[in-house]
């Protein structure tokens, strides 16, 4: 049997970090974002006799880890032991310890038996530690920057209700949000499940259970159709109008008609706000662009702005290329950079004007649980970068080459209208409003997220 023994220190008192594992969400938040492992079920918490269903996948091999909790101790340890899944045994014992002034030793012991008996002795056990080794200091450096974020605010829990919540920035908001202690009210286009509290709301139809907005503190309204994925057809630009444009009226609409409208509705936009414009650098205050994505920003966002109306305090946030192999633009383009064949799109002179996936979670909160933040406020981290930059160092993190550029006219061959104005073009945005406002960038370097997000930071803790 195999033994794997992780020590890290957490700045915040045992309390808080024990705490925070303890609430909803807080698995989710730890899961590696590079791989694609997702909890599909769970009952009860981590104390004993919870139990936790895990799927992962890598390619076309797809397991299910069913994990018990076994022992619970409030706030000195827990522990998980596998009932069925991929290996021969798995045993996590995770032990709270006070470390100094207010913080916490945080220890990881684990005891695991790969399959395949001698043979995955010799094969799987370098493998399945080497991903430890990649787990655990993505694992530590999150659990800080979560906790304080929540420390940062020092009021009541909020109810919070968001649409887009399942989305891969709105589902990782609506984790955040429970692991600190609030109330995550989400918004659905489906049946929703009422022992969870999700509202129904049907944009294209003009229908929403209004009544159940009824009390929230905040709205955040990320949903919409995909910007990508296929060509802009007319009937694609029009369904992306639609759900932007119609469907944050009738969010608006809504809002303004309950007798205690929330506090603040955060509505996301998009840097495309700007349109093409080369190096010029631009702030909030700088002028729109043109084109079918700058014209379809103004009018999403006149229409958010319609909540001041009702008093609400409106935040719009300007988006740029959210970063997490989890999804968006940087999951779809992994894998040809992961097999060397990435490169450049046309000149490679267009900027990308990024964030990394947690510091956009936390502008959110930050735009939530700060009165003085309203208006536009760009979503994008304080170094922007051109295009060849960009995938010189994705390739650095990967290790990959990046030779191959792609040409404009095979783009444009691909990808049509959408490839020119999401991937040919490009902005020089600048987070003005969220600097001055006090907002913290965890990254700003372009480098440092991505080694985050894709597990390469290399070890921060201590491992034997």
């Amino acid at each position: 049997m195999a033994t794997f023994v992780n020590e890290c220190e957490i700045p915040f008192p045992v309390e808080d970090v024990f705490g925070w594992h303890t609430r909803p969400g807080a698995l989710e938040r730890l899961l590696p974002p590079w791989e694609d492992v997702r909890v599909i079920s769970r009952e009860g918490g981590i104390a004993d006799g919870g139990v936790v269903r895990i799927r992962a996948k890598r390619g076309p091999i797809s397991a299910v880890m069913k994990v018990r909790h076994t022992a619970f101790e409030e706030g000195r340890f827990f522990c998980d032991e596998q009932v069925s899944g991929p290996l021969q045994s798995w045993v996590h014992n995770h032990e709270f310890e006070p470390a100094g002034s207010g913080a916490t030793l945080l220890r990881d012991r684990i005891e695991w038996e790969p399959p395949g008996g001698a043979a995955g002795q010799i094969f799987a056990r370098g493998v399945i530690e080497a991903e430890l080794g990649r787990f655990f200091p993505f694992r530590a450096r999150r659990i800080a920057q979560d906790l304080a974020r929540h420390a940062a605010w020092q009021g009541p829990p909020l109810t919070v209700a968001v649409t887009g919540a399942s989305g891969f920035v709105g589902s990782a908001l609506c984790h955040f949000l429970t692991t600190g202690g609030h109330e995550v009210r989400r918004v659905v286009r489906r049946k929703p499940d009422r022992e969870k509290g999700e509202i129904a709301w049907y944009p294209m139809e003009r229908r929403i259970e209004r009544a159940r907005l009824e009390g929230v503190d905040a709205v955040v309204h990320l949903a919409g159709e995909s910007l990508t994925g296929e060509r802009w057809t007319p009937a694609k630009k029009r369904a992306i109008w639609r759900s932007r444009v119609e469907g944050t009226r009738l969010l608006v609409e809504a809002l303004s008609s309950l007798r205690q409208p929330p506090r603040v509705l955060v509505s996301s936009s998009a840097v495309g706000f700007y349109g093409n414009r080369g190096a010029e650098r631009l702030r909030e205050e700088s002028r729109p662009g043109k084109g079918f994505l700058a014209d379809l920003c103004r009018e999403w966002e006149a229409e958010a702005a319609g909540a001041r109306r009702a008093g609400i305090r409106v935040v719009l946030l300007r988006t740029g290329l959210v970063l997490s192999p989890a999804g968006g633009a940087l999951g779809t383009m992994l894998l040809p950079f992961k097999m060397g064949i990435g490169g450049r799109l046309g000149t490679g002179r267009q900027y990308v004007s990024w964030i990394d996936h947690d510091d956009f979670v936390g502008l959110v909160f930050h735009a939530i649980t700060t009165p003085s933040l309203r208006g536009p406020v760009n979503a994008t981290a304080p170094h922007p970068v051109p295009n060849a930059t960009f995938t010189t160092i994705l390739g650095r993190v990967l290790k990959r080459p990046t030779l191959l550029p792609v040409p404009s006219l095979a783009v444009k061959g691909m990808f049509g209208e959408m490839g020119r104005i999401l991937l040919l073009e490009g902005a020089r945005v600048l987070p003005e409003a969220a600097s001055r406002s006090g907002f913290h960038f965890d990254f700003e370097g372009l480098e440092d997220s991505l080694a985050y997000q894709l597990g390469h930071t290399g070890p921060a803790v201590r491992q034997r």
